[in-house]
C-alpha cells in the first residue's frame, strides 16, 4: 500500500493530467504531458485508480477535449506501452467516453504517425482515432484552443524552435519517440504496405 501511495502522490507533483482552460468550442481541456510520465516507476493499476479518483468525475457530466504533448517522449523513459494505454483506454467509464469531443496530438513523431494510421482504430475503435488531431506546431494549436487559457511548458517552445531550423528532421524522421534523429531520403512508406506495419511494431511496442 504504502508503495501505490508513493507512485499517487508522484503522479500529483508531476502534474502530468491537468484539466485547464478550454478549446474554441467552449469543452474544457484535458492535458496530458507524455515527457512527465514515469513510465519506468509507475504500474498500471495505480495509473488507473488515480484517474478514477481525480479525474474522471471531473469529466463525467460535460463534453471536453484532451491535449496530449507528446513532445520529448522516449519509448525507455515516459512511454508506457501499446498494451498499458489499451488497458486504460479499456477502463474509461462510458460517460466519460460519450463526452471526449478531439484529442488534439501535439507534436507527433513519424513512428506515433504510422503506428496509429495503421494499428489505431485495431487498439482504440473508430471513436477514439476519428477523434483524432494532429498538431505540427504550437501555433497550430491555438486554432483550436483559447491561447491564455493553458500552460505549455518551455520545453514544448523549444522543440518547435528546432523544428523551424531542421523542419526535415521532423517532417522525415526526427521522432519524440527516438533519442537519435534520422534523416531519410524520400517521404514515410505508405502506411498501408507490410513494411509500414512492421517497422511502427519495432519502433512503438
Amino acid at each position: 500500500m504504502a508503495s501505490q501511495i508513493s507512485e499517487s502522490d508522484l503522479l500529483h507533483k508531476l502534474d502530468i493530467f491537468k484539466i485547464q482552460g478550454k478549446d474554441k468550442r467552449g469543452h474544457k481541456i484535458l492535458r496530458i504531458t507524455g515527457k512527465s510520465f514515469p513510465a519506468r516507476f509507475l504500474s498500471v493499476d495505480v495509473l488507473k485508480e488515480y484517474l478514477d479518483e481525480y479525474i474522471f468525475p471531473r469529466l463525467s457530466k460535460k463534453p471536453f477535449s484532451v491535449l496530449y504533448m507528446h513532445t520529448g517522449v522516449q519509448r525507455a523513459n515516459n512511454f508506457p506501452g501499446i498494451s498499458a494505454l489499451r488497458s486504460i483506454y479499456d477502463a474509461i467509464p462510458v460517460t466519460v467516453k460519450d463526452n471526449l469531443q478531439s484529442v488534439y496530438f501535439l507534436h507527433p513523431g513519424l513512428q506515433s504517425r504510422l503506428f496509429l494510421a495503421t494499428f489505431g482504430r485495431l487498439f482504440f475503435g473508430d471513436g477514439l482515432y476519428g477523434k483524432l488531431r494532429y498538431l505540427s506546431r504550437v501555433d497550430y494549436l491555438w486554432e483550436h484552443i483559447r491561447r491564455n487559457e493553458i500552460e505549455v511548458p518551455d520545453f514544448v517552445y523549444d522543440h518547435d524552435e528546432d523544428m523551424e531550423y531542421r523542419p526535415m528532421m521532423m517532417e522525415y524522421g526526427w521522432d519524440s519517440d527516438d533519442p537519435h534523429p534520422r534523416v531519410y531520403a524520400a517521404p514515410a512508406v505508405a502506411v498501408d504496405s507490410p513494411s509500414a506495419s512492421i517497422y511502427s511494431m519495432r519502433c512503438i511496442s
